[in-house]
């Protein structure tokens, strides 16, 4: 069973790899080093071998009608369809006998402080595994889950984070939402955060001398050095992220903000705190205590109507603006 659930998991490593579309053509040997890494933690072929790899190209022909070609001319594999992947085709009793194994023993590790964090993605995979293939129908007629349609950049995570460990400098173009031109940058990255289905790097900037966040998905040719880089500030998440909604902070002092929700919002919002400092401070009144940026007001702005900005005044101002927007935007149908 071992041979077995490792060869499933090598067809989706090399089906991930294949898919690439930063790093196209890989050849076998990238292939080998990219299922021994992920298995084993190396890259020497002292567990899996190039006839390994055959293989398994061969059996995902054969089994999965995976439409793998060779080039010659790039001396890689690659789709022909290359719409194909293999996450498409369910996946096969075995596999979810591997993803129930692994999801019994990553859950007697959920209270551990470590993990604690993950807990609920946890509960959702034993969730979503419990219920797979029940009465031979699928799940889905039964049960719905929230969908992450942003994965652009993912592939950079496994080497971000190693950079992280290693402390190591890297390097990557990047484009801005605002300029959408991609510029190089050169950074040491410290910490990965993941803000509503995005991945962000936090990193030390060397050309702006600050700690800069990075979006996953807009970084290109990201590449690390050989050599380490020990930054003489240390970098503290917690204190970093502690005034903040969402992933954008400001060098500048949280701020009080008290506002008042009807009935039914300030449910939700009590429900589902707003920041780990939102305190009620009356019947639908609520206040917290944290820097006023982007992420914050989009998240008011989700209760439009339905609450009121008692204070600050700038905020209040700010709320009143972009209802004005929206009201012009139906008004005179033109959002530019």
């Amino acid at each position: 069973m071992p041979h077995i659930k490792n060869a499933l998991i090598r067809y989706r490593i090399i089906d991930r790899m294949i898919r690439n579309p930063y790093k196209t053509y890989p050849s076998k040997s990238d292939l080998r080093e990219a299922c021994e890494e992920s298995l084993f933690g190396s890259t020497y072929g002292e567990h899996i071998c190039d006839s390994t790899i055959e293989k398994d190209l061969f059996a995902m022909r054969m089994e999965h009608d995976a439409p793998i070609k060779y080039s010659r001319k790039h001396e890689g594999y690659f789709y022909e369809d290359p719409e194909y992947t293999i996450n498409d085709i369910p996946l096969s009793e075995d596999e979810l006998e591997s993803i129930r194994f692994a999801v019994q023993t990553l859950q007697q590790f959920q209270e551990v402080p470590y993990f604690k964090e993950f807990g609920s993605a946890i509960d959702k995979i034993a969730t979503r595994v419990a219920v797979a293939g029940a009465d031979g129908q699928q799940p889905n007629a039964f049960i719905g889950f929230e969908t992450a349609y942003a994965s652009a950049g993912n592939q950079w995570l496994p080497l971000l984070l190693t950079a992280i460990q290693e402390k190591k400098i890297c390097t990557f173009s990047y484009a801005s939402f605002k300029s959408g031109i991609a510029k190089p940058r050169k950074v040491v990255p410290v910490y990965l955060k993941e803000y509503r289905n995005r991945w962000y790097l936090i990193s030390f900037d060397f050309e702006k001398s600050d700690w800069i966040t990075y979006a996953l998905e807009r970084m290109e040719g990201v590449e690390v050095s050989v050599s380490q880089h020990v930054l003489k500030e240390s970098f503290n998440p917690s204190t970093f992220f502690a005034e903040t909604i969402g992933i954008t902070t400001e060098k500048k002092a949280a701020e009080r903000i008290e506002l008042e929700a009807n009935e039914i919002a300030a449910k939700y919002i009590e429900s589902q705190p707003l920041h780990f400092s939102q305190e009620k401070i009356g019947s639908n009144r609520f206040a917290l205590t944290v820097q006023i940026n982007e992420e914050l007001i989009r998240t008011l702005l989700g209760f439009m109507g339905e609450i009121r900005i008692i204070s600050p005044t700038h905020l209040c101002h700010t709320w009143t603006e972009r209802i004005k927007k929206q009201v012009a935007i139906e008004t005179h149908g033109n959002i530019f």
